[in-house]
């Protein structure tokens, strides 16, 4: 404590040089801590823009080598099965799947009409878990009952956009659509709860954020092969717990279904013809663990894309971040300078002292105190000025910033140890002046 109080007085006494000392590591400091806390900000804001606030949903689809599978062109996949109801319990049990939703999709059709207007935008075949997966909610009609699945009514619930699209502002509840020849009576309107949009600051930004779609049909999965294909594999919904666990909910999922497909294979060919399933029959010859008849489930991650982009963006601000600390070193190399200076200016106090018994060991604590008392007051005035930097960047180019207070508690240390490092040799100096040598000097 006595050496931090002379440490202080010395910085007071000498206010001018002491803050053109720390200036090096002011600038260092408040550069690093402004490129962070950019970065930071990029990255959340790419995160968001990806995923949508508070969305924690991750799509398993079926793969076809690296493609997803088309079936509006390519058919029922040869020995993938639709996935049972049975398989739901299981699902939800995985680590990090909050709930599943089982759903037919079309990302476009053109065989919905109302009167003589053409929709070309989504169509889906969805039970009844789909909208509180999703997060869609009625704003008008009503939603589907379990008789429109039980007697395969022909119903359809259409989203806000296909509203819009198809009606512009007059009520569709109650108006009938025609899906592939067949009449759908639209018994309800939704919308999305956790809608996000997506924040824009460039032509590019537009181009991969930008919602164009015209909107979305949905129907009972039990109505859907009526209009489509009967036995079609369905895709699933994964409603992650949090955001951080869709990468594993969403892989677990995609694994335990295409492990599923593979034992259904191996259980038919091991078929003895008596209607009894072998459970002990052999992967399909030539299978791989991972697929099955050259398909697979996958997640798709946009967790994983958002983490793309990122790596992206901070690749180069990390070279920044490097640059930004050699001034460090040089603000450092200006610590050691003034302390150099500082211990020819107190060589009779330091010989005083030494002629009363200190050891070189509280010579040299002393000034080590100093070095570090400056560097880390200079760390503690980087991290303000970085903070303050940041926030006017922000402001003035749009650009989202989030201070991170690991970023700052290692500022402030790294600052500290620069002091040690560089205060070391005035220090080591100081602590082995003789005291006779000393007090002749003044």
């Amino acid at each position: 404590m006595e050496n931090i109080r002379l440490a202080f007085q010395g910085i007071w006494g000498h206010k001018l040089r002491s803050f053109l000392t720390m200036l090096g590591i002011i600038i260092g400091i408040a550069s690093i801590i402004t490129i962070v806390s950019t970065i930071k900000g990029t990255n959340e804001q790419i995160k968001a823009n990806l995923i949508g606030s508070g969305n924690n949903v991750v799509t398993v689809q079926l793969y076809q080598a690296d493609h997803i599978y088309d079936m509006t062109y390519q058919g029922i996949p040869d020995g993938v099965r639709p996935i049972e109801e049975s398989m739901r319990k299981t699902l939800e049990e995985l680590k990090g799947v909050e709930q599943v939703s089982f759903y037919h999709s079309r990302n476009y059709s053109d065989s919905v009409y109302y009167q003589n207007t053409n929709f070309n935008g989504a169509m889906y075949g969805i039970d009844d878990a789909y909208f509180q997966v999703n997060g869609y909610r009625i704003i008008s009609g009503r939603k589907f009952l379990r008789d429109d699945y039980n007697r395969i009514r022909k119903v359809a619930i259409i989203d806000t956009k296909a509203a819009a699209t198809l009606f512009g502002g007059v009520e569709p509840v109650g108006e009938v659509l025609e899906i592939k020849g067949e009449p759908f009576v639209i018994v309800g309107v939704v919308e999305q709860t956790n809608t996000f949009t997506p924040t824009i600051n460039s032509f590019s930004d537009y181009e991969l954020y930008a919602d164009t779609s015209t909107g979305a049909v949905f129907i009972p999965d039990a109505s859907w092969p009526v209009v489509y294909r009967f036995d079609e594999p369905q895709s699933v919904a994964v409603r992650a717990y949090s955001t951080d666990d869709m990468t594993v909910a969403g892989k677990l999922v995609a694994d335990k279904l295409t492990e599923t497909q593979i034992s259904a294979a191996a259980a038919a060919q091991g078929d003895s013809g008596d209607g009894e399933m072998d459970e002990e029959a052999p992967m399909p010859a030539g299978a791989e663990p991972s697929e099955i008849n050259g398909f697979s489930y996958r997640s798709e991650n946009q967790l994983e894309i958002a983490e793309q982009l990122q790596n992206m963006s901070s690749a180069s601000n990390q070279q920044l971040i490097w640059i930004a600390s050699i001034s460090l070193l040089v603000g450092g190399i200006g610590v050691m300078n003034i302390m150099l200076v500082s211990v020819t200016e107190r060589t009779s106090e330091i010989g005083l002292k030494k002629a009363l018994g200190a050891k070189k060991r509280r010579i040299r604590g002393q000034f080590l105190m100093e070095a570090a008392v400056l560097t880390c007051l200079g760390g503690i005035l980087g991290v303000c000025a970085g903070i303050g930097m940041a926030e006017l960047i922000s402001r003035a180019n749009e650009i989202p910033v989030a201070i991170s207070v690991p970023a700052i508690l290692i500022a402030v240390l790294f600052s500290t140890v620069i002091g040690v490092i560089f205060g070391l040799l005035p220090a080591v100096k100081a602590a082995n002046l003789s005291p006779i040598e000393a007090l002749r000097r003044e």
